[in-house]
């Protein structure tokens, strides 16, 4: 019986030090940004059709794909900056008044890929997270709801998304990255926002 209680509080335990260390393990930005920066004339095209930080887009492109336009996930998440059909590529598709969801050649089109990522880091940020006043704030989430989703974000806040912008607003970007860190249910959300802006501190 005393065994099997020293098992599970190392489980609990090995858990919890899992959520908290979010740079582990180590991750070197410098060869993912260096591909990434090959693309830096569409994202700065792209960043300047959409409102977004051609920093941002090629941080996330080194982040996603390491730069590689042909890469496919196991989750099906296409080219540069791995969006899926289904989710972010049919809500740019409805966004734009078209039809359907983009196809796996179309997502491995480095352009077409950076401008629909681009978009949809807009629709995000000028949609559901709207409201959200300071930019630094503005990054985490946006990064946060681009991996994970905004719903799950904003329920670490509260079920009402005007409360859980209400509550963003009240923390800075420290206080705001540690409540991911205790609260995301995603334990890959902080090592998400950490290596996306190790990425733009390489760049």
């Amino acid at each position: 019986m005393k065994l099997r209680w020293v098992v599970f509080l190392f489980v609990l335990l090995a858990g919890c030090s899992s959520k908290q260390d979010y740079r582990n393990p180590p991750w070197n930005a410098e060869a993912p940004v260096k591909r990434a920066m090959q693309w830096m004339p569409i994202s700065e095209k792209a960043g300047a059709a959409w409102g977004v930080s051609p920093r941002l887009i090629t941080a996330i492109i080194a982040v996603e794909s390491g730069g590689n336009p042909e890469l496919v996930s196991k989750s099906n998440a296409v080219g540069l900056m791995q969006l899926k059909a289904s989710t972010a590529g049919r809500e740019v598709y409805r966004y734009m008044g078209w039809k359907g969801q983009p196809s796996t050649s179309e997502l491995k089109n480095p352009e077409r890929n950076i401008s629909m990522g681009t978009a949809y880091l807009s629709i995000l940020e000028h949609g559901v997270l709207a409201g959200i006043k300071d930019p630094e704030v503005m990054q985490y989430a946006l990064v946060v709801s681009y991996v994970n989703g905004a719903g799950a974000l904003l329920r670490t806040f509260s079920s009402d998304r005007k409360d859980a912008i209400d509550e963003i607003n009240d923390l800075d970007a420290d206080e705001f990255f540690e409540h991911v860190v205790k609260n995301h249910p995603a334990p890959q959300a902080p090592r998400y926002i950490w290596k996306v802006q190790q990425a733009m501190d390489a760049m």
